[in-house]
This record gives C-alpha cells, structure tokens and sequence, in this order.
C-alpha cells in the first residue's frame, strides 16, 4: 500500500515501515562510526521502541555488542492499516541485531502488568541467565495499577495557580496564547501514580527477588528539568511531583542493590521532539527556539546522540560517575548552558506568528516530528508500495 501521513492534533495516526527503518539504520550507523563501547552486555529496555528507549536498546547492541530484551505496547499491523511507529522500528532493530550476530526479543504488551512482567522474567531466567543494565523508559499517559486494577491518568497542569504563556500550533506554525488551568482533586496522585517511580521499583524488585540482576548491575530511568520558562507547567507541575518520585524512586532501589553493589540513576535528558513533548503546551514554541541556538552553535543532539554520550562519556567510562548534588545524572548540560538559555530567553520575548520562521527551527520540529512515524525521511521513496504486514522477528 501507499502510505500518507495522517494528524490528528500532536499524533500521527499512521507510520511508514521503510521510513521507520531508515531512522533505525540512521541511528545504528552513527552508533558504530562513534567506537566500542565497554559497556553493558545483557540489557533489558522497558519502553524500548521508540525515543530515548530505542537509541538505549541500539545503543547496547551495536555500541557494546549486547543482548537485548525489549518491553513495549505498540499496535501490530492489519491488512490495509499499518502498525504503529515502534512495531515498525522494532522489526528494523531485531534483523539488523540478527543480522550481526546479536541476540534480540521483545515483548509487547502493557509493561505496567504482572503478567508482561511475569513474562519477562521467565524468558531473562531462560535465555539470559542474569542481566547487567535496566534501562527504564515508559511514558504512558495512562496506568491501570497490577494490584488494585485501578486505571489511573496522568494531567499536564500546573499546581496551585493557573498558567499562561506562549506556544505554537507546530502544524500550522500559529504563536499564540495559552491558559492552563490548576490541578484539582487527585490530579497530583494520578500523575505521580503513572509517572513517578513506582513501577519502575516494582520491575527492579521482581527481578532482584529472582536473583535475575548481575554483580555492579546498573538501571537508569529518564527524566526533564527544563528552563524556568517551562517551570509551571512542567517541573514545578504535575508532572514535575511525578520526576520528583521518580528521582526519589532512585535512591531507594540503591539502597536495595547493595548486596550486589548495584546502582539506580536517574539521567536528565535534553528537551526533545518526542510523541510525548509534542502534547504539553509551551514545549513545542520552546523546543523550536532551542533547535535553531543549539544548532547554530554546533551542539544539538537527537536521542541517538545524546544517549551514545551517556554510555560513552557518563555511564562506562571506568571512573566514578558524576553526579549533580540531587544524584542525576545531567546529560541535558548543553541544553542548559548558561549562553543557551540567555538566548531562548531574549528570543521568547520576539516570538511571533510572524517571526518564528526567521527567530526559530519550526521547519526542524515539524521534520523531526514526522520522522518519529516514519514520514519526511531523506533517502525514502514515499511513492513506493510498501509492504504494511511486517512481523516483529523474535516477538515472544
């Protein structure tokens, strides 16, 4: 079939399986011009298929030649209607792991259950023996508890007072203004509930309960902090309460590691282009300006890059890793600059309708949010018929 883009507000209802593969191949071939990395080399990756989860899973296979276990919720593929982006970037991901020789599952279905746990565990137990990284990388807008059953929903609102601020509709490049209103009732505990760092503590039990994590094991979740700019409806926000347990999650789960020397860490990651940033407002406006500093200043970095620094330069370099005094890890520095921010600040101040195209990277976001599905990807034939039935290899 031929495959179109179709939007629907900040999500793209389809994906291009050749355009998914190109962003694979993309990513893996930068992976190997940047040299081994002495790093991991049993990996499980919960929310592996797309963003930060994807670049950590081809990451630990073509920068340290590790397996991999990926963890995901992505929608297969029917007749006439293609799958969605992460089925596709798997499929790409597991034949060329294959391809070198690498070991490579996955499991799809709701990371946040017993049973996809369960699951999980029983094929490390086989297959694996024992893993030396977690890589935890979920962000659902939604979590039905394994316990209780209760389905909880996280909000994008600020805490105790209203927001009102700048944005622009990405699609049609309209700056306008904003108005958020407060968070109400359980707002606050729903989000926490779903993004905080509950979850991940429960898969690091689990599998610590089953003996199933190396000595010096390792596991890194990801969070944002982001600019004062964005501090009310972001940090100092709901889902701000919910970085904050995340963050908190991480010292608890070290202090359960200890008999295996083991570590939690928390990497704060630049503000990307992701399904996820596209939906909070103020973000997107803001993203664009940071594109077009970080650019010209030789120093802006997508997923795959900011991730093979990590491993590289942070997580596996043979020395104590650096730390800011909350404990995270801050591969977000460059973001944060102070010649960064200073310019974003002064250039937030003139964005307009009119001037974003020459002020900002609007052109920059608007591509790299069509690339998340596969779409405006050079080197794609997107007139070409494509085959939508593509099956995952080693979906277990």
């Amino acid at each position: 079939m031929i495959i179109e883009p179709r939007t629907r507000g900040f999500i793209c209802l389809t994906a291009h399986p050749k355009g998914c593969e190109q962003n694979v191949l993309n990513q893996i071939n930068y992976i190997k011009t940047k040299g081994a990395i002495d790093g991991p080399k049993k990996v499980l990756v919960i929310g592996a298929s797309t963003g930060f989860g994807l670049a950590s899973r081809i990451t630990s296979a073509f920068g340290s030649e590790a397996a991999t276990i990926g963890v995901f919720l992505e929608k297969p593929p029917t007749p006439g209607r293609p799958a969605s982006a992460g089925w596709y970037n798997t499929v790409a991901f597991e034949n060329k792991a294959h391809e070198a020789g690498l070991y490579a599952k996955s499991i799809n279905g709701d990371a946040f259950s017993n049973e996809i746990r369960a699951k999980t565990i029983d094929l490390i137990k086989k297959d694996l023996g024992q893993i030396d990284l977690v890589i935890y990388s979920l962000a659902s807008p939604v979590r039905v508890h394994p316990e209780t059953g209760t389905k909880y929903k996280s909000v994008l609102k600020p805490i105790d007072r209203s927001f009102s601020n700048k944005t622009v509709d990405f699609h049609t490049g309209k700056v306008s203004e904003i108005s958020i209103e407060p968070a109400t009732g359980d707002d606050i505990e729903n989000t926490v509930t779903v993004m905080g760092g509950d979850d991940w503590q429960l898969w690091i039990d689990a599998l610590k309960k089953e003996a199933l994590l190396a000595p010096q094991f390792q596991t890194i979740a990801y969070s944002y902090i982001g600019p004062k700019l964005t501090e009310p409806v972001y940090r100092k926000g709901t889902i701000g309460r919910a970085k904050d347990h995340l963050e908190a999650t991480a010292f608890k789960i070290t202090d359960t590691l200890k008999d295996i020397n083991g570590k939690a860490y928390v990497s704060v990651n630049k503000a990307l282009v992701t399904q996820a940033s596209s939906a909070i407002p103020v973000i997107p406006l803001y993203i664009s300006l940071l594109y077009k500093i970080m650019k010209e200043k030789e120093i802006h970095e997508g997923c795959i890059e900011q991730i093979q620094r990590l491993f590289k330069e942070r997580l596996y370099t043979g020395k104590q890793i650096d730390t800011d005094p909350e404990g995270r890890i801050r591969i977000d520095d460059w973001e944060m600059r102070e010649d960064v921010q200073a310019a974003i600040k002064e250039l937030w101040e003139n964005a307009t309708t009119e001037t974003l195209p020459s002020i900002g990277d609007l052109q920059g976001y608007h591509t790299d949010f069509f690339n998340l599905f596969g779409f405006k990807v050079p080197g794609v034939d997107y007139d070409q018929d494509v085959d939508e039935m593509l099956e995952i290899p080693e979906l277990q």
